[in-house]
Parts: C-alpha cells; sequence; structure tokens
C-alpha cells in the first residue's frame, strides 16, 4: 500500500489553522487581553428573517410523512435551482436549470472540479491566491504556473500572448486583495481561453458586495465566457451561510472540450461522488433570492462595506496603501515600515491585540502585505480601529 505522496508537498498546517494555534498561545500567555479578530472571513450577522421563517417551515415539513423528504437530487433540488436562475436573469444573464448543481459551498466545489481533468493538465494560479487553489493541485500533482499579482497591475494579473496553460483560476472580487476585474479585462481572459481551448474556474463567492455597476459581478455577463468558464459561489458570504453551508456551481452546456460535455462530466460526478445538500437548508436558500430574503442580505452586505469603509478610514489616515475595501469585504494593505507579513501579525496582536491574515500566506507575492476582513461585528471594528487611531501615529515606528 502507498499513500498518495503529492500530499508531502504541502505545508505542514493549513494557514488558518495555524494563525489560530498563535493566538491561542497568545491567549493563554495573556487571559486578560480582549482580542479582536479581523482575519478569518467569517460572519458575525444571523441568518435573514426570511431565510429562518422557510428553514422554519421546512423543519416542520420533515415532522409529516406526507411532506417528509428523503434523498433529493444530486446536483439540488428544482426549486432553488430555478430560484437562482432567476438571480442570473436580474444579471442579464440567461442559465437552464440543468446548468445549475447546488453544493455544501464554493470550497468543496472549486477542488471537487477537478474530477473531471486530467491529471497532467497544467494549472495556472495568481499570486497571491486562496489556499485553497493551490492545495488541491498540489494534492492532485498537477503542474502549477504562478503569475504575478503586485502593486503594478493592482493584483489583477492579465495573461499574455506567451502565457500557457489549461486550467485557470480567477476570483473577482479576490480573496485575499479585495481587487474586482472589469468587463475589459475578463473579456481579455475569456478571449485568451477560447484561443488556447483552456477552462476558466471562476470563483464568484464575494459578487454580492460589488456595488459598482459598471462591474460584473459574473463571468457569463462577458461575451463567449459560457464556451470556456465554470462559475462557482457561495452563500457563505451573501447570506451568512458559513455555519449552514450551500452554495452553486454552474457548468454551461456550450462548454465541451474533447468533444465532451463538461456538464455531462460533472453531473456524472456529482451523482457518483455527492449526496446534495440538505432539504432544510436548501428551503432557506431558497428564500435569500426572494424579494423579501434580497432586500434583508442587503442590509447585511452593506452593513460589512460600512464596516470596510471604518477600517479603510483609518488606513487612508495612515498613508497605508490598500486595495480593496469598496467592492468587496477584504483589504489588503502593505505592511509599514517594510515590515515581514508575520512580523506584522506579531505586533498588530502583541500591540493592540487585534489579529489579521498575513499576505504571505497567500503566496510568495503576498510577503509584505496584510489582509484585514470587515465581517467582525461593527462594535469590535470601531474598537480596533480606535486602538490604533489613539496610539499617537498609528502604524509608525511599530
Amino acid at each position: 500500500m502507498n499513500i498518495n505522496k503529492n500530499y508531502l508537498n504541502l505545508n505542514d498546517s493549513y494557514l488558518f489553522s495555524l494563525i489560530a494555534k498563535k493566538v491561542n498561545e497568545y491567549k493563554q500567555q495573556n487571559p486578560e487581553k480582549e482580542i479582536i479578530s479581523l482575519g478569518i472571513g467569517d460572519v458575525t450577522l444571523p441568518l435573514t428573517p426570511a431565510v429562518i421563517n422557510r428553514m422554519s417551515k421546512a423543519v416542520s415539513e420533515m415532522g409529516s410523512a406526507a411532506s417528509f423528504k428523503g434523498y433529493g437530487e444530486e446536483q439540488g433540488y428544482g426549486f432553488l435551482r430555478r430560484a437562482v436562475s432567476g438571480y442570473y436573469e436580474q444579471k442579464g444573464v440567461g442559465l437552464n436549470e440543468k446548468e445549475i448543481f447546488i453544493s455544501d459551498g464554493a470550497k468543496s466545489d472549486l477542488g471537487n472540479i477537478l474530477d473531471i481533468f486530467d491529471v497532467n493538465n497544467t494549472v495556472i494560479i495568481p499570486d497571491p491566491v486562496y489556499p485553497v487553489y493551490v492545495d488541491t493541485n498540489i494534492m492532485a500533482g498537477r503542474k502549477i504556473i504562478f503569475i504575478d499579482g503586485n502593486v503594478k497591475n493592482s493584483f489583477l494579473p492579465m495573461p499574455d500572448e506567451e502565457l500557457y496553460g489549461d486550467i485557470v483560476y480567477l476570483c473577482s472580487p479576490n480573496n485575499p486583495t479585495g481587487a474586482v476585474y472589469t468587463k475589459e479585462q475578463l473579456k481579455i481572459w475569456v478571449d485568451w481561453a477560447l484561443e488556447k481551448e483552456a477552462v476558466i474556474l471562476f470563483d464568484s463567492a464575494y459578487e454580492a458586495f460589488i456595488q459598482d455597476s459598471d462591474l460584473p459581478t459574473s463571468i457569463y455577463q462577458i461575451d463567449g465566457a459560457k464556451n470556456c468558464a465554470i462559475e462557482f459561489c457561495s452563500l457563505s458570504k451573501t447570506a451568512g451561510f458559513t455555519g449552514t453551508r450551500c452554495g452553486y456551481t454552474v457548468v454551461p452546456k456550450e462548454l465541451e472540450r474533447n468533444g465532451t460535455s463538461l456538464n455531462k462530466l460533472w453531473l456524472r460526478r456529482q451523482t457518483t461522488k455527492f449526496n446534495g445538500v440538505p432539504y432544510i437548508v436548501q428551503k432557506g436558500a431558497e428564500a435569500v433570492f426572494s424579494k423579501e430574503g434580497l432586500a434583508q442580505i442587503k442590509d447585511n452586505i452593506d452593513y460589512y462595506l460600512e464596516n470596510a469603509r471604518i477600517i479603510t478610514d483609518t488606513l487612508n489616515q495612515s498613508g497605508i496603501w490598500y486595495t480593496g475595501g469598496n467592492n468587496s469585504p477584504y483589504i489588503w494593505l502593505k505592511c509599514p515600515e517594510n515590515m515581514s507579513s508575520w512580523g506584522f501579525f506579531d505586533i498588530l496582536l502583541s500591540k493592540y491585540n487585534i489579529v489579521g491574515t498575513p499576505g504571505v500566506g497567500f503566496g510568495n507575492n503576498g510577503e509584505g502585505f496584510f489582509r484585514l476582513t470587515a465581517f467582525a461585528s461593527r462594535d469590535n471594528v470601531n474598537k480596533a480601529m480606535n486602538r490604533i487611531q489613539q496610539s499617537g501615529s498609528p502604524f509608525i515606528n511599530i
């Protein structure tokens, strides 16, 4: 018996596990300190009333033989797939419900989608990047080509004529940088993928945070994207489903490679390896896309974006360079005084009792940068920023 030795090529610890370990050690040494986390991207607002009401009704249905639900369709109940399709219609994108697959979140599908691709495919991944893109491909033993995100390109890397690969990951709004691709930029990527016969894996988990109507919230708003892109989305940040778990993946019927429908392959994979999302959760997710639900989650998103504004106001006062915050819940800042990412993490924790995420954890190009999130409570965001502002010279000579 042999193990999958590709796992030995992974970092010893997942980024956020390492952060949790360091924070717990600090708490044990300083039990009197109040630690405020602006690090991990977990929401703090509860599920909306529309979602709770729909889920409560579904719980009651499960208690009656007449309305009880057992195994559902692996690709999701029709009522939820139709609701997602209606949501895309509001974006000007037409989707058949059979192109929509309900899942337990974008993270799972971004890794699982690799099952339908040859292990010898070359993968293009921006740096810095969400670690799951990298780790899942290392686990499979694929060749990875990194493309540079940096200050010069506002952390939005673009293809050039010499770039070649079979699969490319794009995330917009981006995690960790908060940067958002324009329609013109995504069109360049789509044209590149069509020319190279590559497939774009487009992570739109944070699309609901985009406030600028000129910015795309789906890659399918770009001509030609249905022939080259798979889109992943999640209700985790959109509707507070981090603990409830629900998302969806769109695989267009038009998308074919080697004369085979990728929609058909993904359906086959899901019906074999996935039993579907619980009925109760899917009923709650359906409520997200109702008129009432969309209004309520907009209030939550506005709350988090106001948190982001409070954070960026402090950075502006301190003269710190950053991206994100306007159309994203993430703020990506340059560490002051040319500090290392982990060095700044330690100072932020020990001096201000604030937890963030070191940029180097997202790739080599993240060294010297740092991610803050807007998902904390308003009270904690205000407390954290007040600690920084009251220190005299925020972030200077620390």
